[in-house]
């Protein structure tokens, strides 16, 4: 809980285009609710739900339309046509989460060793060389290295198809009240052109490294309160980022962290809630600006079960899901791990679907991979 999953947005939703992982999810929800009744909700697990907005007018029995949207969402701009509501949806605090099991494992006699493996000699049944300094001797590995999932596989020989897109985010106080304490995790679908004045425009289609900003963006900005009923912070973030790169050590000196996100974020987040326009024109005086790795496959499905090599197993290519999926991918890997009973999407979940052409045809062709 160190790196990148240390930047996590911390939202959970069983909102997804395809029902493996939707089932994934439901799973790893079911144990969070379990959790979170046995620890007092220690993790502060809500239910708020979800809300996407689009400027469209679609059809469907959980769209919501017209006068009801400016009841319900009064917070929206009056240019959104329809709302879906996912009401399996929330927030969670992942570092509460992670101490607390943590904490569980030590009373098991769990040791934590903090290092870097430099080293996997598969051969002496995986000695793991640590901070080049000590060895440490396995029967079987777990290949859980988020961004550098790729670099420990290559220690075994294997190679994984994975990449790193960084992807950044905002936290801002708002004294102004902009945005309402009980508003759902909100998101604007659709793709968008920023506002800019007419100077603004030109001065940045003028230059080669700027004019993206005045072309049409994908859609995804999004924005909920952080910090309860009482707190008065928000988060926006945007996963407009495409360009992939290496982890760096120092994630703060990420070549695609971009000193512009927070404006570009919050003039994004302003155009489908109106209320936010007062922080583009007088930015917050407090904000923090972090950002972390979206580990993914190009379907944008984890990578979970045996690696090639007998003994190693993964997981993997959690991308911007990783907080809400992790109870059911963990316990997904401990079953392959153990022999156990496993569900009926683990083999879609592991390197078997790739023999599936009939699945992979589906996934390359559809139109949404529940990238948010």
């Amino acid at each position: 809980m160190s790196y990148t999953s240390a930047q996590s947005g911390d939202n959970y939703r069983n909102w997804w285009p395809h029902p493996v992982m939707a089932a994934l999810t439901n799973d790893s929800i079911d144990e969070l609710d379990r959790l979170a009744r046995d620890t007092d909700n220690i993790f502060n697990m809500t239910r708020g739900g979800y809300v996407l907005a689009s400027r469209a007018l679609t059809d469907g029995d959980d769209h919501i339309h017209g006068a009801a949207i400016a009841t319900r969402y009064p917070w929206l701009s009056a240019e959104i046509k329809t709302v879906i509501h996912i009401p399996r949806g929330g927030d969670i605090s992942g570092q509460q989460l992670g101490a607390w099991m943590l904490e569980r494992m030590r009373e098991r006699g769990v040791t934590l060793m903090r290092g870097a493996v430099t080293a996997i000699d598969k051969d002496k049944r995986f000695a793991l060389e640590i901070d080049r300094t000590h060895t440490l001797h396995a029967e079987q590995v777990v290949n859980a290295a988020g961004p550098h999932a790729s670099h420990i596989a290559s220690m075994l020989g294997e190679e994984l198809p994975l990449m790193n897109v960084f992807q950044q985010k905002v936290a801002f106080e708002d004294p102004l009240g902009a945005i309402p304490r009980d508003m759902p995790f909100s998101i604007d679908v659709d793709r968008k052109k920023l506002s800019w004045s007419d100077e603004e425009r030109a001065l940045l289609a003028a230059d080669p490294d700027m004019k993206w900003l005045t072309e049409v963006m994908p859609g995804g900005t999004h924005c909920r309160p952080e910090g309860g009923p009482r707190g008065k912070w928000v988060k926006l973030g945007w996963a407009y980022n495409t360009q992939t790169s290496e982890p760096q050590d120092d994630l703060a000196n990420e070549p695609a962290s971009d000193p512009q996100f927070p404006e570009i974020v919050m003039r994004g987040a302003a155009m489908f809630i109106p209320s936010l326009q007062q922080y583009v024109d007088h930015p917050p005086t407090r904000y923090s600006h972090y950002g972390g790795y979206y580990t993914m496959t190009e379907e944008n499905w984890p990578m979970v079960g045996p690696m090639e090599t007998e003994g190693a197993f993964m997981v993997a290519a959690l991308s911007g899901f990783g907080s809400m999926s992790a109870c059911a991918t963990g316990r997904l890997c401990a079953a392959w791990v153990c022999n156990g009973e496993l569900p009926a999407y683990a083999r879609a979940l592991s390197t078997d679907r790739y023999k599936n052409e009939t699945l992979m045809a589906e996934l390359r062709g559809a139109t949404s991979k529940g990238l948010l």
